[in-house]
């Protein structure tokens, strides 16, 4: 039972000193005990108290009770329970004022049940169980429970755990709270206290007692008796025959030295006994010279004497046949401790003859090593002249790494002096820049007054002259696609237009009226999101669109090419753009136009990601469910902007799976799509490929295209929120300019590209000269930016512009130097 609140860690810092007291031990006497440990130990460092309470076997034999103690085998079970209960309430109680009484000093109660061994052996087994290194405890812990022989008792056992403790065990007796030392001299042994004053004493045959040390050191013992067949040299030789008469011997070593005690006592008694035989006869010899009647006397004394005599005969021989059978007894275990003697020397010389092959073989072994170290010692000095190498060439480092080191100090101060440099000519530019502007401006109006050739403003019929120049004669590299009738698409170049070229297949025959009819049609639609018809050949039998750079919507969200991608907020602006040119189409006046085939593979791509239906597909409507086909093909589309599927599979899957498996599904190259929206689009999809029928079919596209636009709202707050930026594919922007703050008077308003060549129109904002010469070329005569009517179609070089933004490119290459120079500097 551990009754101590400190933790085991506490208490494998402090040294731990042992007090061994019992149950019938005074409490004075243990509270002496544990004062001496706290006066001796408990100043001078921090110790932990571990008191053994030994529980002696009488307390198990015996109950305490009103009449005194009474044995428990007359006492019922369940009162014994409740005698046993009190009585361990008084041990707790007991050891609940020592712990008190301990204080400040970590304490530790261990219950310790001693049965059939005597105390004395208990205390040594716990020695050398625990490993105990200080015992403190009293002489009355020997004492036994009779009254009879309690000093002698106590005297043997203190000398009996005296000699056989192990060394590493220091040893403690107190005597009323006093330390005394064990001393022994010829056949006796004594106790005196620390004033010299001896305590107790005990007297010993000095013959035996040496001839009985040599003995003690072998045997563990239990058993209480040493039967006669146990001292047979058959059974000696077994290992448990000679376990037990080692145990006998351990437990009955005292009582073989008392006999010895008494043997000696009983021949002084013996001469006694002779000499007063000898008086009897002098006496009996001086009766023989007296008169009758002293003769009568004496005799009577004689008889009497006699009588005692034969009396004291008797109870000698009793006496003698005890001692004979005490005489066999110890023969018998000193016999068998013999023999166990003889053979643990066998034993030993066996082991002796073990040990000296082990030495051998480390001897061995230690040759061996030497040798492993006069070759490691070889090995060492190769490496500390390689140790030498290293050095030298660390010098040589050193010294080029402080060349180095002044290098790039100087690559700093003539950075710093650059950076100067910069500064002087910003100041340089703003001073010129006021001159620059009114040179410009003067320029540009003399131009502007030059220039009066008009653009033409609608399509127009070219020659085949014309158009084998812009396709170089339809050279194969011109050459984009090819296929049925008009699928054979080549790339020209028209008045410094870039043009898609769509050819008649020579094997298809088509009437001049078919061919006209198709050219009206075309001529007839425009709108932002269509591409633009440029015009015809009659002679040819071809048309001319304007030129998308980015190809078809299909050769991106079907490719796998993360380069190529389109993030999802791009999608979702070409859904509300082919949303837009729908809700046109089927608006139109005097009868609805649809795209006869309206998928990925007709949707085009500017260089800006804008999207255009092809206008070489539209058609006018022959009937309701035309236009209701054409708003389930807009539905596909959304299913296959999110999902990236190819268009031919997708019309069978979609009609399987949920929602849920199409979130699934969503394009992992499209970044990290907003679930809430996908789920939107998602719903609008579905919604577009269950309609059946409509009363007025152009509502229809109406709703879906006020909902996307919503959704677009959403997608660009989201985006502005991540501060995410759409970039065009051809790097319009480099890579040095990422990243760097770009004036927003750079950008074409439209294209939101870095201007290379900016020109100004009549609206007065500055464009791209590519970008507004296809615009006025394809007959626009509005502004891009206000949609307001120009009210001229020259633009004038906006040379001003033109060489800021080139300044400005120039400082953005020289920081971008600056920059690395100063990464290899830190690095």
């Amino acid at each position: 039972m551990n009754m101590n609140t400190s933790t085991d860690m506490v208490m494998n810092l402090h040294e731990k000193v042992y007090v061994a007291l019992n149950n019938e031990m005074q409490e004075d006497e243990g509270r002496l005990t544990l004062n001496w440990v706290i006066n001796k130990w408990g100043g001078h460092h921090p110790i932990s108290i571990i008191i053994l309470f030994i529980n002696s076997s009488s307390s198990f034999e015996f109950v305490d009770t009103p009449f005194g103690k009474l044995p428990a085998s007359s006492v019922s079970d369940d009162k014994i329970k409740i005698l046993r209960k009190c009585e361990q309430e008084k041990i707790d109680k007991l050891l609940s004022k020592y712990i008190a009484f301990c204080g400040k000093v970590k304490t530790e109660v261990h219950n310790i049940k001693k049965h059939d061994e005597p105390i004395q052996k208990t205390v040594v087994d716990l020695i050398i169980e625990r490993k105990i290194t200080k015992l403190v405890m009293g002489m009355t812990l020997m004492r036994s429970s009779s009254s009879s022989g309690r000093s002698k008792n106590a005297i043997n056992g203190s000398f009996y755990v005296h000699r056989t403790k192990p060394d590493f065990c220091e040893l403690f007796i107190l005597c009323r709270g006093k330390l005394v030392m064990l001393k022994e001299e010829n056949d006796e042994g004594y106790m005196e206290d620390e004033e010299g004053v001896i305590v107790g004493k005990i007297k010993q045959k000095a013959s035996f007692k040496g001839w009985l040390g040599k003995m003690l050191s072998h045997g563990q013992v239990k058993s209480p008796t040493c039967p006669s067949s146990r001292c047979s040299s058959a059974d000696s030789d077994s290992p448990i025959s000679r376990n037990n008469s080692n145990n006998q011997w351990e437990l009955y070593k005292q009582d073989i030295e008392e006999y010895f005690q008494e043997l000696g006592s009983n021949s002084e008694e013996n001469g006694s006994c002779t000499m007063k035989n000898n008086t009897s006869e002098q006496i009996m010899f001086a009766d023989c010279i007296q008169g009758p009647g002293d003769r009568i006397e004496a005799l009577r004394k004689e008889i009497q004497a006699a009588k005692e005599m034969i009396e004291s005969n008797k109870n000698a021989a009793k006496a003698e046949v005890d001692r004979q059978a005490k005489a066999s007894w110890a023969i018998c275990l000193c016999k068998h401790q013999a023999e166990q003697l003889q053979t643990h020397i066998a034993e030993e010389i066996s082991t002796q003859a073990d040990l000296t092959k082990d030495i051998d073989n480390t001897q061995e072994q230690i040759h061996e090593i030497l040798d492993d170290v006069h070759e490691s010692k070889d090995r060492l000095s190769s490496l500390v002249e390689l140790q030498s190498e290293l050095s030298s060439k660390l010098q040589a480092s050193s010294v080029a790494k402080r060349g180095t080191e002044t290098k790039l100090e100087n690559a700093a101060n003539a950075r710093t002096e650059l950076v100067r440099e910069i500064e002087e000519l910003r100041k340089q530019r703003d001073v010129f820049q006021l001159r620059i502007d009114f040179c410009k401006e003067k320029d540009a109006i003399g131009l502007a007054t030059r220039m009066t050739d008009p653009v033409s403003c609608s399509y127009r019929e070219f020659s085949a002259d014309e158009i084998r120049s812009a396709t170089d004669n339809f050279s194969t590299y011109r050459k984009l696609t090819c296929g049925q009738d008009w699928t054979s698409v080549y790339k020209g170049r028209i008045n410094r237009l870039s043009v898609a070229v769509k050819m008649l297949n020579s094997n298809v025959n088509m009437c001049q009226e078919i061919f006209q009819a198709k050219v009206n049609l075309l001529a007839n639609i425009r709108h932002p999101q269509v591409t633009a018809f440029i015009g015809f050949c009659s002679e040819l039998k071809c048309l001319v669109f304007e030129y998308m750079h980015n190809g078809c919507l299909r050769d991106i969200i079907f490719s796998r090419a993360k380069a190529r991608a389109l993030q999802w907020h791009q999608r979702i602006h070409i859904a509300v753009q082919v949303s837009s040119t729908l809700r046109f189409l089927h608006l139109a006046e005097p009868s609805p136009i649809v795209c006869s085939e309206l998928n990925p593979s007709t949707i085009f791509l500017d260089r800006n990601f804008v999207a255009k239906v092809h206008s070489f597909g539209l058609t006018p409507r022959c009937d309701e469910f035309t236009v209701l086909a054409n708003v389930g093909a807009f539905g596909d589309l959304l299913l296959q902007l999110v999902t990236g599927r190819n268009w031919a599979q997708l019309d069978h899957e979609a009609m399987m799976i949920g929602k849920e498996a199409i979130l699934e599904a969503l394009d992992e190259n499209a970044g990290d799509w907003p679930l809430d929206l996908v789920e939107e689009v998602v719903e609008l999809a579905t919604k577009c490929r269950s309609i059946n029928s409509e009363p007025s079919v152009g509502v229809i596209m109406s709703s879906v295209s006020e909902e996307l636009n919503e959704l677009k709202k959403k997608a660009d707050g989201l985006i502005k929120r991540r501060e995410c930026h759409i970039g065009s594919e051809d790097g319009s922007i480099s890579s040095g300019e990422e990243g760097r703050h770009v004036p927003s008077n750079f950008l074409c308003p439209i294209l939101q590209v870095v201007m290379e060549n900016p020109h100004i129109a009549a609206d007065g904002y500055s464009y791209e000269l590519e970008f507004i010469e296809g615009w006025l070329q394809m007959g626009r005569d509005t502004s891009p930016v206000t949609n307001q009517k120009l009210k001229h179609k020259h633009i004038v070089p906006n040379n001003n512009l033109r060489f800021l933004i080139q300044d400005w490119r120039k400082l953005i290459n020289l920081l971008e130097n600056m920059d690395s120079s100063s990464y290899g500097f830190n690095k």
